[in-house]
């Protein structure tokens, strides 16, 4: 059963959605779980800037975390309310006409046909 979430908790998930960089992150995160080598190469952002704002998602509650060796991989988290549900519909339907969302897309799409880390 989905909860409802405090107003603490609605409060960080829109300042997490606040920022282009954890927009973008979402984004393509909403593809399945990545690695994150895979997300700062096609962000081109230096990894503590990608690992900052992947820790800010997580506490969010927007994303999970994996450990595999060395690297970590993420993924959207499963919608705990249904307000988080809303949210995790909106990366599906409007970030289709953000440019610079679309552009991330293609180049995570190139990365992982050509091997890369991806999952």
């Amino acid at each position: 059963m989905i909860g409802t979430l405090s107003q603490p908790d609605v409060d960080l998930m829109f300042r997490a959605f606040s920022d282009r960089t954890r927009l973008r992150l979402l984004n393509l995160l909403k593809g399945g779980e990545t690695c994150v080598c895979d997300l700062v190469e096609v962000l081109a952002l230096p990894q503590p800037t990608v690992s900052r704002h992947l820790a800010y998602l997580r506490k969010a509650g927007l994303v999970k975390a994996r450990r595999d060796g060395l690297w970590m991989h993420y993924r959207l988290a499963p919608a705990a309310s249904q307000f988080h549900r809303s949210l995790l519909n909106c990366l599906a339907c409007c970030f289709g006409s953000v440019p610079q969302l679309a552009r991330d897309a293609r180049r995570m799409r190139k990365k992982c046909r050509r091997g890369a880390c991806c999952t």
